[in-house]
Parts: structure tokens; sequence; C-alpha cells
């Protein structure tokens, strides 16, 4: 992913527009396999990520779909929506909108290991303002130790808290320790 970041002006990845599924590809959730988790996985990573999300209609209320035509399908009634995949979805969209860091902030990946993918979005002009987000696709827990710079000094003076997601978060020092459990994520 960072090769093909580092392809494009930064401006420009600002503008990308990010997707899980459109009008010509088969539904993400069905594409999923139906599987929540990696529902919840793939859409903090569209609201986190450098680039402007992009939501199919009907993907926030767990709308199924093959290939083309079969994706079309038509809005469903209220009755049938996934309620918990609608809340998440209005979770995420609230911290994109409510900091400014998960929407113009730098991308810095800080550990890469196995199925576990940790970065920061960071505003250089204020470190404190710094999120965090970590993710588990693997299916068993993980417990990682990453060093930081200066960026994580204000979460360790005690300013981290959970804005998404289950895990745990322990600074000492300048290492941040981070247990996730399998097929999750988190934003700090």
């Amino acid at each position: 992913m960072e090769e093909l970041l580092d392809r494009y002006p930064w401006e420009i990845q600002l503008t990308q527009l990010n997707l899980l599924s459109s009008h010509d590809v088969a539904r993400v959730f069905s594409v999923v396999g139906e599987d929540r988790a990696s529902m919840t996985l793939a859409t903090l990573l569209l609201m986190t990520f450098p680039g402007a999300p992009s939501i199919y209609y009907g993907d926030e209320v767990g709308l199924v779909g093959g290939l083309d035509p079969d994706c079309r399908r038509g809005f469903p009634p209220a009755e049938q929506w996934d309620q918990a995949m609608l809340e998440m979805h209005r979770q995420l969209i609230t911290l994109r909108q409510q900091y400014e860091v998960l929407r113009t902030g730098r991308y810095q990946v800080l550990a890469a290991e196995g199925m576990a993918l940790v970065f920061a979005r960071s505003l250089p002009e204020q470190p404190q303002l710094t999120r965090w987000i970590a993710i588990n696709a693997g299916i068993t827990a993980v417990d990682l130790a990453i060093e930081v710079d200066a960026q994580g000094e204000g979460a360790a003076r005690g300013e981290a808290r959970v804005l998404f997601g289950s895990g745990s978060i322990e600074w000492d020092g300048a290492k941040l320790r981070l247990g996730l459990p399998a097929r999750s994520g988190l934003v700090f």
C-alpha cells in the first residue's frame, strides 16, 4: 500500500476515491461472505485511510448482492436493515467527521506484523491530535510492542483513549503495547 501511495503527491492521495462496493462489482458484504468482522475491518480502513471514502448505497445496512446486475438491488425497507451494521457505519463516519486528522492527517505505518497493521494519522503542527488505528485481521489475538517517536508523547501522558473498537493500550515510556483480539480493530 505504501508503494502505491508513494506514486502520488499527498494532495492527490487525499482526494482519491476509496470504495468497497460500486454499481458494477459484487457487494462488499457478499464478497466477505457476510462475515461481520471483515465488514467492520474493511469499513474501519475505509474511514481512516487517506482519501475520500465512498459508501455505495445499502452497504451501510447490510445489503448483499453478487456480480452485476445483482449488485444493483434496490434499497431495502427499514425493517430489513441490519441495525448493528448501520450503527457501526454511523460511529466510524462520525469519527471521521469529528477528527480532522482522520481526513487530512499524515499517514504513517508504525507496525505491520502478520495480519496486524498499526498506523497513525497526524497533523505535524498538532502532534497531540494524533490518532492511531490498529487492525488485527488474523484469527488469533496479537500483542504488539511499538517504539514510538515524539508523536506518541501526548498519548503517553495519559491522553490516549479508545474511540472505536476494543483492545488494550499501555504506554511504557516511549513504547506502546497493544493487545488486539482476533478479527478486531481499534481507533485511539
